[in-house]
């Protein structure tokens, strides 16, 4: 019983510890651009998008289809990178094991 009892303290423990990480894995900010930087995309630890800047020289009303792509590229490189970001992080946490629903 007593082991059952220092596995679930340690349990606690971890759990504690991943749920500040994801906490300031939330407030960390990544940028990523795209066609030069001329759009640039944030985003946090969350995946959530917090701006995107878009100089006027990208946008061409004659080529929308390019700036599409343009943001695309941005938001889905900003996007992994996030998501590379919190798998280091956390696995730094939990010695490489994949928890899910973590990250």
């Amino acid at each position: 019983m007593h082991r059952m009892n220092d596995l679930l303290r340690q349990a606690q423990v971890m759990q504690n510890k991943m749920a500040k990480m994801q906490e300031e894995l939330g407030e960390r900010l990544i940028e990523a651009g795209s066609g030069g930087g001329m759009v640039k995309v944030v985003c946090n630890g969350k995946q959530e998008l917090i701006s995107i800047n878009i100089e006027k020289e990208a946008v061409n009303p004659d080529d929308v289809e390019m700036l599409q792509d343009l943001v695309l590229t941005a938001v889905n490189e900003a996007l992994r990178l996030s998501r590379e970001m919190v798998e280091k992080e956390m696995g730094s946490l939990t010695g490489g094991m994949k928890i899910p629903g973590m990250f």
